[in-house]
């Protein structure tokens, strides 16, 4: 994508929320695709693109900041973006319990966001579970969809959720960092649509400053100061300020 489009993204992002950025920057990482076909992608899936893009547009190396749960001492450090662009190979799966075999497929971004109106986080598993069974069988005999709810035990509905979570890992990346000062474990979440929006946030407004300035200094239009090369346009910045 070149500047332009990237402004273009950023504006149409500014008043969305969360869910819906997740959808224009998965669209900008596969240009072409329909809504439909972007919300039937598995989550880890939706997540290996959005690392890529997040590569393909500010480097491989990420740099994460987050705060210790003991002592609240701030730790740096880098990830690589290029480890976490790893798409799931294989969407269905199955989980075998005592008489029971349950067949189901890897849950979409349909799926979460469906789940994520649930009142709790059991009834959104339960939910996930139910919408992403392909088959159950329970003796040999199927189950119907309709009666998951009452019959499927809750030690195979976590069985399936491990299941998934080991066959789709970039789904929810954790880090679990070791605090230098006093050798405490922080957990966190990485999440890579706050990561990318918030980086793509910091260069839209870098870029339109860069624009404000050059034009004001020479007078060109916006297009023309986007059509030069990061290089160039900063030689340019660099000549008004020692003027």
């Amino acid at each position: 994508m070149g500047p332009d489009e990237l402004l273009a993204a950023w504006e149409t992002g500014l008043p969305l929320g969360a869910a819906e950025r997740s959808l224009l920057l998965h669209r900008a990482a596969r240009p072409g695709a329909g809504t439909d076909e972007l919300l039937s992608v598995p989550v880890g899936e939706r997540e290996a693109d959005l690392f890529a893009l997040r590569r393909s547009l500010f480097g491989e190396r990420m740099q994460v900041r987050i705060e210790c749960g003991a002592c609240g001492e701030a730790m740096e450090f880098d990830l690589d973006a290029g480890a976490l662009s790893t798409r799931p190979a294989d969407r269905l799966l199955r989980v075998t319990d005592d008489d029971w075999v349950v067949d189901f497929r890897l849950p979409t971004v349909a799926d979460l966001a469906a789940a994520g109106a649930a009142a709790s986080s059991a009834g959104a598993r339960r939910q996930l579970v139910n919408g992403c069974t392909v088959r159950a069988l329970r003796g040999g005999e199927p189950v119907p969809a309709e009666r998951l709810d009452t019959l499927l035990p809750e030690r195979v509905e976590r069985l399936i959720a491990e299941k998934a979570a080991e066959a789709d890992p970039t789904a929810e990346v954790t880090l679990n960092v070791a605090c230098p000062e006093c050798g405490g474990a922080t957990r966190a979440e990485l999440d890579i649509t706050s990561y990318l929006w918030t980086e793509l946030d910091n260069w839209a407004r870098d870029v339109l400053l860069d624009v404000h300035l050059l034009a004001t200094a020479y007078g060109w239009s916006e297009p023309h100061i986007l059509a030069l090369s990061p290089l160039r346009r900063r030689y340019y910045l660099e000549l008004c300020t020692d003027g």
